[in-house]
């Protein structure tokens, strides 16, 4: 990892962006896919920012996947015309859902249901037709539906629905994520071919699929080479790619992304027996790993995590007269999806020094304005 400059202005602890990596990371991402941009519908769950998406519109990216209303906000503020959120919205949710619609006509939503209830919540009498995905449980078990008679009666329901309007099927491969390729390619073959068997039982029996979305970011490139092959329409839906994380990060030799976002942290107290303390706790960087899995120092290797709370991290197996009060460290993020929603703002890395700018984090707010 190159040394970052002009540090010395910048408050810790801060989210940092490379805004050099993040260009290189989507300009591989692209690469993947074969330079089809129709190919990707990216996740934006990972940078929550309207800069990236800017970013993403300029390369000729103009379909999203989104987790929140607020995501799904954000890229229609930010003039992305195909939006997916790809969670099952329930509840108050649903009426948002149709805010969304009437508040951004530019763009087009959809969302994916895996069980009837929830597909009759999109039935509005006078309303347009809404787009619903089918959510299709290839292994993961968290949600939507397994293949079988239940699933294909759900889809014969939708297509059927004169008020609802059949968008494709989706499926999150989640479960897969084997640093081996062969290990990942098995297990990737075994979700697909439950996959595309249902996909292939719909086309049969009820009607043509217009889209598939598939995939997340261990499984990127898999997913990359079905989609030349396909005899329909499909999107791979990375995430992690645009920002990568020391959790992904040097463990998929297929998928070379590069850490694009950096935690800085100071060392701010000695607390004796050869330990440092960091301000760099639970409410700056994701909590959800053992401590050992947090975050990865580069300059300290051999660093060996002892405690962390709310402001604080402690650390040892270092000499601390190498690392004094106010020194400051270098982190990239384990998993870098909920340590990015934990800070308000990017600041940004041009040529490997740090610049005035910063890159606001809209939407880790759970809502913008619906």
């Amino acid at each position: 990892m190159e040394t970052i400059t002009n540090l010395d202005g910048a408050a810790s602890p801060s989210l940092l962006f490379d805004a050099d990596a993040i260009t290189r990371n989507l300009e591989l991402m692209l690469r993947v896919v074969g330079g089809v941009p129709s190919r990707l519908r990216p996740h934006i769950k990972t940078h929550k920012c309207h800069e990236i998406l800017t970013q993403q519109l300029a390369l000729g990216i103009t379909a999203v996947k989104c987790a929140t209303i607020a995501e799904a906000e954000l890229s229609a503020l930010a003039g992305v015309p195909d939006i997916l959120i790809s969670y099952p919205l329930v509840g108050p949710n649903v009426d948002r859902f149709f805010r969304l619609i009437e508040t951004y006509p530019a763009s087009k939503f959809s969302t994916l249901v895996d069980n009837e209830f929830a597909l009759e919540a999109f039935v509005r009498p006078g309303a347009e037709p809404v787009s619903l995905f089918i959510d299709l449980d290839c292994g993961m078990h968290r949600t939507g539906i397994a293949p079988g008679p239940a699933a294909i009666a759900l889809v014969r329901t939708l297509v059927d629905h004169p008020s609802l309007h059949f968008a494709g099927v989706h499926a999150y491969d989640g479960h897969i994520h084997d640093a081996s390729i062969e290990d990942r390619k098995t297990q990737f073959e075994a979700a697909m071919a439950l996959f595309d068997g249902f996909v292939e039982v719909i086309e049969s029996e009820i009607a043509p699929v217009p889209l598939v979305v598939a995939g997340g970011s261990p499984t990127f490139g898999l997913h990359a080479a079905q989609c030349s092959m396909s005899p329909r329409p499909r999107q791979c839906s990375p995430g992690t790619t645009v920002l990568w994380d020391s959790g992904y990060g040097g463990y998929y030799d297929d998928l070379p992304f590069e850490p694009a976002a950096f935690l800085l942290t100071r060392v701010v107290s000695h607390p004796g027996n050869g330990r440092i303390c960091l301000d760099l706790g639970h409410k700056a960087v994701a909590a959800e790993n053992v401590i050992a899995r947090r975050v990865r120092f580069p300059a300290m290797p051999e660093a060996r995590f002892v405690s962390q709370s709310e402001e604080h991290l402690v650390v040892e197996g270092i000499d601390p007269a190498v690392w004094p009060v106010g020194t400051a460290v270098i982190g990239i993020p384990i998993h870098v999806c909920p340590t990015v929603a934990l800070h308000q703002e990017a600041r940004l890395i041009r040529n490997h020094a740090l610049t005035g700018e910063s890159w606001e984090i809209a939407a880790r707010n759970r809502r913008i304005t619906i």
